[in-house]
């Protein structure tokens, strides 16, 4: 344990004019990525005030009630949109779901790019306004800093600055609110039962705003469960399924949990605010050449990104 630490970068050394500061980024962000997966980024673009305001009105859409969220539960789109409710969804290969309930806003094409018309439309909360506004500019603003966090990591791989961008331009990118509620009678749950069991995400990147509570915790190689706190304002990125397959596990995709509070703390309720930074469905997860070689053998079978999302769509639960 005492040997595990994830990094703190600060995003403006990256896009700085200073070509020192430029590669110290990128190989902190490579040895970091090829080793626990995970990095905080400090200076990623959103303010403190602009974070209070997204939480503020997540925790006030979860208050509703839940007749009024169920309203915006909309069938046959695999959580996608909307609402999920509590009991949907589950970790791969696990037996129980998780204690959670979530709202999920997905990409917004603004241009005359064909993928508009394979997405269904971002569902508007009518009760809170303001928080559509603030999911959207949250969403557009991490977004940003994820292509420029897709851009230090195609060259650490020595692949062309802009490799990534045609592919998460308009890509199927999701910002996810989660809430998990109060654990009100832990003794009627199953023995399993936490509030996200293990797993690995399904993207190229996670960046993970902070969170109203202690609990993620990440799954070191040793075998230990090492517990994940941003500061402050700092956001926490992760390494998702898609960018380690495209890699061949060069670079890692770890696993990750979210444990359930002390006794005492089991009637209080967490919330966070992935974004799931996804590229568009019709990307090549083929193994890079590059990360192909007589010690690190070719490790995945060809597949594009929409038929990897539909398989652990599935996996999870949100899809039949």
């Amino acid at each position: 344990m005492s040997d595990f630490s994830i990094p703190r970068l600060n995003l403006l050394d990256y896009l700085s004019d200073d070509p020192t500061k430029q590669v110290e980024f990128l190989q902190s962000i490579g040895k970091a990525f090829t080793e626990t997966g995970f990095v905080m980024i400090a200076n990623h673009g959103l303010n403190a005030e602009r974070i209070t305001v997204l939480y503020d009105q997540i925790k006030a859409f979860f208050a509703l009630s839940q007749d009024t969220k169920h309203i915006y539960e909309i069938p046959g789109l695999s959580g996608q949109r909307g609402y999920t409710g509590k009991g949907r969804e589950k970790a791969k290969d696990a037996n129980t779901p998780d204690l959670k309930e979530f709202w999920q806003c997905g990409q917004t094409v603004l241009d005359d790019d064909p993928v508009k018309h394979q997405y269904p439309e971002n569902i508007m909360v009518s009760e809170l306004l303001v928080f559509n506004d603030i999911v959207r500019e949250v969403y557009a603003e991490l977004e940003k800093t994820g292509m420029h966090l897709l851009r230090a990591i195609a060259q650490y791989l020595h692949l062309p600055e802009t490799y990534f961008d045609a592919h998460v331009h308009n890509g199927n990118s999701i910002l996810r609110a989660l809430h998990y509620f109060p654990i009100i009678d832990p003794d009627s749950l199953p023995p399993d039962a936490v509030r996200s069991a293990a797993h690995e995400d399904i993207n190229l990147i996670t960046l993970l705003i902070g969170a109203s509570a202690n609990g993620l915790e990440v799954l070191t190689r040793e075998g230990d469960w090492f517990p994940v706190r941003a500061q402050g304002e700092d956001i926490v990125v992760n390494v998702g399924d898609m960018l380690q397959r495209l890699t061949n596990n060069v670079l890692k995709s770890t696993t990750h949990r979210v444990v359930n509070p002390p006794r005492e703390l089991l009637g209080t309720s967490r919330y966070s605010v992935p974004f799931f930074l996804h590229p568009k469905s019709h990307m090549d997860l083929t193994c890079l050449e590059s990360c192909i070689s007589e010690d690190n053998p070719k490790q995945y079978t060809d597949m594009t990104a929409g038929e990897y999302l539909d398989e652990r769509l599935r996996e999870i639960g949100l899809k039949m």
